[in-house]
This record gives C-alpha cells, structure tokens and sequence, in this order.
C-alpha cells in the first residue's frame, strides 16, 4: 500500500545517526490526544526564515507497529519563523484563537500510536517510541519543554511535559524564549446582541426549530443565550442552563445543555448567571449548545430555579414529558409513579439503572406473537416508556455515586421497585432519555412491591418437583481451580489464561462465591430434579464441574435428600466424555430416595449450520453481495426417564443457540449487524430447527414428558411455538428452520423447511399463569427464557410452577465476577446467584392407596351336639329361654 512505509528499526538508526538539515528547524511541539475526536499535532520553526512544507506529512505507528501510515500531508503549507502551525481533527471541539495558523487533517492516532513528522519518506521527529507501549498516550497532552530547539529522530521522553487530557490552551503559542510572531490582544468577550430565549431554541417538539433537518443538523447562526447554571457534570465535558424565568408554558422546555468538548471551567458552578454564544445543535436527538469558551462568560448569580417534580399526563407517554423537560432538573416522586425496569449493572455503555412508567416493562415477544402487530406495537410503545439513571461525576467500580449506601444485603434495588426522591438533569443519548442524578438517595427510596424472598414459595408444595437452572457458567478449568479442560477449550491448555475459554470464574475466590450461591439457591428450592444448563462441559471425573457441584451441595443435606447426576453412557457422548462439543453443557441432578431413573439417559444431537461462503446471495444488480460462511453449533439435550411409584416422567434439558451472533438466515435479510425486525434475535431460524429435531425426539415416548431449560426464546416466539401450539392455518407468517443443517455430520435440511403444526407440548407456566410471566431481563424487558412445556398428562398434574425471582430482578453487580464491581462486597445470600431466575414445578404423582385384601367370610358350622343350632336357637328363644345381660 502506499501509504505504508516499511521504516526498519536498523533504518531509524541510520536517520538517527545522519547531521541534521534545514528540514531540523520543524520541530512536534505539541501532541493532544483527548475525548472523542479532540486530537491535534502542533509543529513549530525554531528557525529564522519561514519553511515550506512541500514533501513533509504526519504519520502514525499503530498499536506497536514498525511500519507507519499516512495521516496528514503538508504539501502547499508553510510556517513563518518563529511560529507554530495546529492541525487539529475535521471533528474536535477544539476551540483555537482567531490569529492561529490552523487546519485540519486526518488525525486518526490513538494512545497507542506514535506519531511522526517526515520530510520525503525520512523521519524528521517523533513522538513516542517505536514499537510503541500500549496506551502510553491515551487521554493525554504533552508539550514539548521550552529549552528544545532541534527536532529528534528518536523519542526522548525528557523533553516532554505531560498534561491532563483535553489540554488545548497551549495550542497555537509557544512558550519561554520561543514566544514567535506578535500574538494580536483578544478583546474579552462582552457578551452584546441579540438573546435567544432557551425555550424558543427547544421548541415544543423534540428537535429544534432552528437547526438544520440533515446532517450536521446545526443552525446555520450561532445563538446569543443567557441562563443560570443548573448543573456541571464531568462526564458530559459541559454543564446546563436555564431560564431564570421560563415562558410558564409546559409544552416547551427552559434548560439546555451547553457542550464545550472539555470539562467546564471550574468557576462554571450552579447559581452562575453566564452568557454565551454557540450553534444550536441536534446531537443524537439531544438538543445542545455547541458553545465557544472564548464566547462565555459569567455576569453574576442567581437563584436556582425550583426543581419540578416529573408528571406523566393522561394520554403522553413517558418520552413525551421528558422532552417537555430536556435540560432541566426534574425530580421522581410517589406521584411520578416510576419503577425500576432494569437494576444497576453495566449496560455496555457503563453502569446505569433504568425506570419505567407505572410498571416494568415486557418483552414483547412474552407475550405476543412475533411479527405480529401488536408485538411491534408493544415494543415500540416500550421504546417511549425508558428513563436511564445515569451519574455525571466519576465513582469507582462498584460504587454508585448517587446511591453511597448501595450494598448486596440492604442497598439493593429489584426491578418492580418504585424509585422516589432522586433528583437530576434530563438528557438524551445512546437512544434513550437519561436522567443524570444531582443528589443521593438512600435504601428507603426505594419502595418495595416484590421483595426478596429467600425461599421459594412452592418449595414444599407437591409430591415431586422439578426445576431448570442456568448456573451462568460455572467452570472448574481456570487455572486457579484446575479441573479438566472441556473440548472447546482442550487446544487451550498452555494459555492458562484462556482455560476456561474466557468464562466463568477466573479465580478461586469467584468460584468459591458462585458455587456457594447456586448451592444455597438449589437447597432453599428443594427440587427432586434439577435440570442444569452453563455448566462447564467438562466430564464427569472427581474434579468436573458437575461432580464438584454434587459434593458440594451433599454436604449440606442429609443423606436421604442427596443429589446424584445423570450420565449418558460414553457411547453417546463427544470423544466418550462430553455432551456435545461446546464449552457449556446441560445437566441433570436427581434425589433417589423420591425419583428411580429407568433405562439409559439419551442425548437428543441439536443441528448444525455449515454454510460455505457463496452458498447464497442478497441485493441485485449492481448490488449483489454472496454470503460469508456460517459455521453455527448449539447444546446438545440430555433426557432421561424417571420411575415414580408405577408412573413414568421423561425430562428433556436444553439451551438452544444464543440471539447474540448471527446466522446465514439473518445476513440474508441484512440483520447480521443489527436486531432482526420480527424482534427475535439472530439465529432464530436455526433454533426452529433445534426445537424440531426436539419435538420429533420425543413425540413417540410413553408417558408424562416435561421439555424444560433455556431455550433462548421468549414465550411466542417460533422456536416455542414449534414445540407447543403452532398451527400454519391460523398463521400470519411462515415459521421455518434454517438452511445448511447438519446433525452428527450427517445432512439435515440443505433448505429450511417450513413448519405446518406444533409438537402440542403445553406452557405450564401459560396455563398456570397467563403470559406475562418471567425469568429472565435484558435491555429493561422481562421474559421467560426458561421454560417448562409438558404433554397433556403432565399438565394435568401441575400443582403450581414458579419462577423464582432471585437473579433476574438483581443487580448484576453481586454476581461473582469482579470484573466491574471493584471493592464491592459480595454476599453469599441467593440473590445474583445466576442471571437467570429457576423454573420451578410443583406435580402430583401421590403414592398408591394400598387396596386390602378382603378377608374370606366363614361358613357356619353344622350342628353336631356339641353346640345349640340355629334351630335350637331358635326354640329357646320361643321358649323365653334368653341370656340374661348384666
């Protein structure tokens, strides 16, 4: 490529050791790497004549690398004597004086990459060493010292000066005895004009009426805005005002956030009256002030507006009346009536907590059909019913900043908790309104409608009861608990790193605390039967994971209420050890003083999609693209039998294909980066096919089946609905498996198939609870994950089912990974045992009557002397002849 230039170490010595030239006199003078796109290169002439930068251009040493790529070129520019030159990044929100010599470029490096100045293809300076240490210049600006006169070919730590990040106010002057051109005086700011007032800047819709409705969505002028400072957040690199006195309409909001790209002057506090100019931006549906530092300034103190309590009116929703309150500060209280939908975790973004109206929210696919209209409906009406809690000044992991009291034993929160008395700024990114809180709540703020239960409810209810539990990767392999490897992993076994394949506990202390936690959870549920899923899949030796799990949880119990496992026989496993080839597994646990397994356990072998690149194209015309190859596995299932006085129970474990990374089916309908349309998740079709294979399994055994485990499917969607009541005829859409299937390297489906009629399984907790129920949250949205479909003969002898709500409502924090939780102390309780709750059924299968057995009725004797006879009985008793009673 040509703008890669292969600089050899042995090449930089050479250029190292050559006199230096006229080309010397350009030297780096300053290297910012900040937030966001804030990035510039300043290059300054120590000589007495002016340069011309023809041949000279920027490049950059990427992560390490000792070749360079092109960032900007020089060609055309020139810089005076004694002065200095600022390239700065098309995008950064740097704000540079009038008189300064600037442009922009493609400044692409990052705090890995060294950067360096070349004249002709040689390097003239640099700026970090080559190979380049990892992060050594993320978020920092470095000035080089004032006594440097000569430009250097090798990096000299020495001359530099390190400043805190987003430093711009040494950009465009050089300091000391190299003080260049005269630098013209710079009136200050007087703040004179014509005012705009906020509220005329938000309007009374959600964008703007004075930006532009394409990209870069600017007003074409800059505003003159004058307001009293509400809030500063560090994180939000600005801080917000608002009207001292609003226009008194409801429908518009009176505070804005103004963004200056940097954290705000320090001075810049709540109560400061200021004024300032700036573009009125649309940044992400967020209204904003785009504002210039040297165009701000404070004109005294005011008294903070009083904050409003946050009110929902009849017939808006909650996105409605956030936007009436975009930039303000707001409060919840009992009359704003928000629950917790999804409790403090990290969120991809951070850690945050989300509300929601009156209620948490479902997801829409739990309870209605997926594709259907309603099902669109509910989640786009879920999308406008979502307000992230987030904190606008830094805290370490673990630690909420609002919150101080937050804690695994009494400073939680649960989803279905209604919030009250937090306070904050009203704001809008990564798709959803967030309220940035100003002060702290404490444990009683949070009111509880579900709390902790520590026992399960239908724990003694039945004769037998069965449970499914995803023990959310419980591994033994790491290196520090030395268990066996399992097949994914076997390749892996001198990365002691990646023995567990990057899940589970990676120490003993984690594991520890999630062994400990999922045994007091499997204890206080008191289940016959556990149907097990992410547990490691490695064996079933003395020191498997399933076997550590066994020991464990025995030695809580007395012996007549022990656990053994169940083990298919080596004939049906991956390589004679495993149930399938992936790193996690299904399992079965079982008390044999109430349940006796008969006959052998089976593996039900889920497909495979092998999807050679090519096998399919999308787009036309000039447009037409041929698929990459898919190579996609899922769990296998394990079944077994279970004798129960004289009644026979089949249980079926499984944990089909996660929504997560995509399948042939979903790049065909350009989904491969985004969340398919039916609201399903990646791979469905490919589950379609695991649920068939299921159905087909076990349609022909004998007696009460129950199909229970994570099956990655909420409770109407198609893989469920396969095995349960689908019917094509009263369809609105085809259900059908996926493409390219493959069982035990056998063919399956070359060519999905499409699905006429459901296995006729029946959802027990459907029928025993309606359709809104739940096991599992993600993204604010409740669903069953797990679930517990059983035939005619097993339904008909549900006492009661329940998801034990212990980990889907908790805060993912008090889980065992420390991963985002820094000091926080973890408890042992069996609150965040897992990310999923148990499934939990209560059957009856009550003990025979015994039948007596009726004794035979003795026949009278005859008479033969020694005794009266009936007939003399009978002649005594005519003769008044009788025993006397006494």
């Amino acid at each position: 490529m040509d703008n890669v230039k292969k600089l050899s170490m042995l090449a930089l010595a050479i250029a190292a050791a050559l006199p230096m030239m006229a080309s010397a006199d350009i030297i780096i003078s300053e290297y910012v790497e900040g937030g966001s796109y804030n990035k510039a290169i300043e290059l300054y002439n120590t000589g007495d004549i002016s340069v011309d930068l023809d041949g000279y251009k920027l490049v950059r040493f990427k992560d390490g690398a000792e070749t360079s790529l092109d960032l900007v070129a020089l060609d055309g520019q020139s810089i005076a004597s004694k002065s200095v030159k600022v390239i700065t990044h098309p995008s950064a929100t740097i704000t540079l004086g009038a008189n300064v010599d600037s442009m922009t470029g493609n400044l692409q490096f990052n705090g890995g990459d060294a950067v360096a100045l070349l004249k002709d293809g040689a390097i003239v300076d640099v700026i970090g060493t080559i190979p380049t240490p990892n992060g050594w210049g993320y978020d920092k600006t470095f000035q080089r010292n004032d006594d440097v006169t000569a430009a250097k070919t090798v990096f000299d730590a020495a001359q530099w000066s390190e400043l805190a990040k987003d430093t711009f106010n040494g950009l465009g002057t050089r300091s000391g005895i190299f003080v260049g051109g005269e630098v013209e005086p710079v009136e200050p700011y007087a703040c004179i004009g014509d005012i705009t007032a906020i509220y005329d800047i938000q309007g009374d819709g959600q964008y703007s009426p004075l930006t532009s409705s394409s990209y870069p969505f600017l007003s074409a002028d800059a505003v003159l805005v004058k307001g009293v400072v509400t809030a500063r957040l560090d994180k939000k690199k600005g801080f917000f005002i608002q009207e001292v006195v609003g226009d008194g309409s409801t429908a518009t909001s009176d505070g804005i956030f103004v963004s200056l790209g940097a954290v705000a002057p320090a001075e810049i506090v709540p109560g400061k009256l200021v004024c300032l100019e700036g573009k009125v931006k649309e940044n992400y549906k967020q209204t904003e002030i785009v504002g210039n530092p040297e165009k701000l300034v404070i004109t005294g103190d005011a008294e903070l507006p009083a904050v409003i309590a946050l009110v929902i009116n009849d017939g808006e929703t909650l996105a409605d009346a956030l936007e009436r309150h975009e930039g303000m500060k707001i409060k919840l209280d009992s009359g704003s009536d928000m629950k917790v939908t999804s409790p403090y975790g990290y969120d991809g973004h951070g850690n945050t907590m989300s509300l929601s109206h009156k209620a948490p929210l479902f997801k829409a696919t739990q309870v209605h059909p997926a594709g259907s209209e309603e099902a669109a409906a509910l989640a786009l009406a879920n999308s406008k019913n979502k307000l992230v809690i987030e904190t606008g000044l830094s805290a370490p992991n673990g630690h909420i900043a609002y919150f101080p009291t937050f804690n695994a034993e009494t400073g939680y929160m649960r989803i279905g908790d209604q919030l009250n008395n937090i306070e904050g700024m009203v704001n809008y990114s990564y798709n959803a309104y967030r309220l940035y809180a100003t002060n702290e709540i404490v444990a009683g703020d949070f009111i509880r409608e579900n709390d902790r239960v520590g026992t399960a409810e239908i724990a003694t209810k039945g004769d037998i009861r069965v449970a499914s539990f995803n023990v959310l990767n419980l591994f033994t392999s790491d290196s520090e608990i030395g268990g066996p490897l399992n097949p994914t992993c076997a390749d892996q076994a001198d990365a002691d790193a990646s023995r567990g394949c990057g899940r589970g506990a990676h120490t003993l202390d984690e594991y520890l605390l999630q062994r400990t936690k999922i045994v007091n959870a499997l204890i206080e549920m008191n289940a016959d039967i556990v149907g097990l899923m992410e547990i490691e899949n490695n064996g079933f030796s003395e020191s498997s994971s399933i076997q550590y799990l066994l020991n464990s949880i025995n030695a809580e119990l007395p012996a007549i209420d022990a656990y053994q496992f169940i083990e298919a026989a080596d004939a049906d496993k991956y390589k004679g050890q495993f149930i399938g080839s992936d790193a996690i597994a299904v399992g079965i646990l079982y008390r044999p003083n109430k349940v006796k397994p008969t006959g052998d356990a089976f593996i039900i072998a889920t497909p495979e999609q092998h999807a050679a690149e090519g096998v399919a194209t999308r787009g036309e015309g000039d447009d037409v693209e041929i698929s990459p190859g898919y190579d996609k596995y899922q769990r296998h299932s394990l079944a077994q039998t279970f004798q129960i006085h004289d009644e026979k129970l089949t249980i079926v474990v499984n944990h089909l294909k996660s929504k997560g990374s995509g399948c042939l089916e979903d790049w065909l309908e350009f989904s491969e980066s985004k969340d398919p349309a039916d609201l399903q998740g990646k791979c469905n079709e490919f589950r379609v096919s695991a649920a068939k294979v299921i159905g087909e399994a076990i349609k022909d055994i004998e007696g009460d089946i129950l199909v229970i485990g994570d099956l990655n499917a909420y409770g109407m969607e198609d893989p469920v609905r396969v095995l349960t009541d689908y019917d094509a005829a009263t369809s609105t859409r085809d259900v059908v498996t996926a493409s390219w299937t493959t069982i035990n390297g056998e063919v399956y489906e070359q060519e999905g198939s499409v699905i006429e009629k459901g296995f006729g399984l029946i959802n027990l907790n459907t029928q025993a609870h309606g359709a809104e129920t739940y096991s599992y949250s993600y993204g604010g949205e409740l669903g069953n994950l797990d679930h517990a479909l059983g035939n005619a003969s097993v339904a008909a002898r549900l006492v009661d089912i329940q998801d034990w709500h212990i980990n889907s409502v908790e805060s993912s924090l008090f889980e065992y990974p420390n991963k985002y939780t820094g000091d926080l102390v973890k408890s042992e309780n069996v609150f965040s045992s897992s990310d999923h709750d148990p499934v939990i059924v209560a059957l009856s299968y009550p003990a025979p009557t015994p039948v007596p057995t009726p004794e035979p009725t003795p026949e009278p004797k005859k008479d033969d002397g020694g005794s009266l006879g009936y007939l003399g009985l009978a002649m005594l008793s005519l003769l008044g002849l009788r025993r006397r009673k006494h």
